[in-house]
């Protein structure tokens, strides 16, 4: 993880789970990292806590995904408190609470995502990443069926994964680089419990299908490594159990 030294990472939605984890490891490797929350400033707090008592940099940064000042104030920290900004990681995501409103799933995955980007470009330097977290659910919906309580935040995760994708040239004009890391359900994630619960037997039956589900620990390590992994621009790291997913999707 050497090749993360010294580089600052933003990551947006990691006061908890994937995006935590990721922040951990990154740290551990000698980046700096800014953890970025909604609500919770105890959980990203104790985040930059552990990274900080184990001799590594970070801060926490609120921001919300959907407001483009918060996005700008995010990125901005990074710069202010490391003079810069050399990856930035699209983690967060959402789209299953019921108090958001009708469109926030798109609002959140795809909007915020393309604005996240925009305000990225404006600070990432040369050699710079942009890293899109998503899953197999969302990453195959346009050949592979879903769980109905998921189809909408899968949609709407695609439909922001086509529009990252899409600004790939821009992004290679600044000479920064794009990867999409994709993984099947996660043990222990909220999607994965929101959706167990939703349809129980769900997760044990990816289970079954996949083999072996990823812990949160194990897709964070995944996320580490593509942030300095030497791939083309534009590449779609499939991580776990997308044996069945291609065989559905007829790749």
């Amino acid at each position: 993880m050497s090749s993360v030294a010294g580089k600052t990472v933003v990551i947006t939605g990691s006061s908890r789970g994937v995006g935590a984890d990721t922040a951990r490891i990154l740290a551990g490797g000698g980046a700096n990292v800014v953890v970025n929350y909604r609500q919770k400033a105890p959980r990203a707090n104790k985040v930059v806590k552990e990274i900080t008592e184990a001799g590594g940099k970070a801060i926490a940064v609120q921001a919300d995904m959907t407001d483009v000042e918060s996005l700008r104030g995010l990125l901005q920290a990074g710069v202010d408190e490391f003079g810069g900004v050399d990856i930035l990681i699209l983690n967060a995501s959402g789209g299953m609470e019921s108090d958001m409103g009708e469109d926030y799933a798109l609002r959140l995955n795809r909007d915020a995502q393309n604005d996240a980007l925009t305000e990225g470009l404006k600070v990432l330097p040369e050699g710079g990443r942009v890293v899109f977290v998503t899953s197999h659910q969302a990453h195959f919906i346009n050949d592979v069926e879903t769980m109905p309580e998921y189809e909408a935040v899968a949609k709407s995760k695609r439909a922001g994964e086509d529009t990252l994708t899409a600004r790939v040239p821009e992004m290679a004009e600044q000479g920064v680089s794009f990867v999409v890391v994709s993984a099947d359900m996660i043990e222990g994630t909220v999607t994965a419990t929101l959706l167990n619960r939703a349809r129980p037997g769900a997760l044990e039956q990816r289970r079954e299908s996949a083999g072996k589900l990823y812990s949160v620990n194990e897709f964070a390590q995944e996320i580490a490594k593509m942030v300095s992994a030497d791939v083309e621009t534009g590449h779609v790291e499939l991580v776990g159990g997308a044996e069945d997913f291609l065989a559905q999707a007829g790749k």
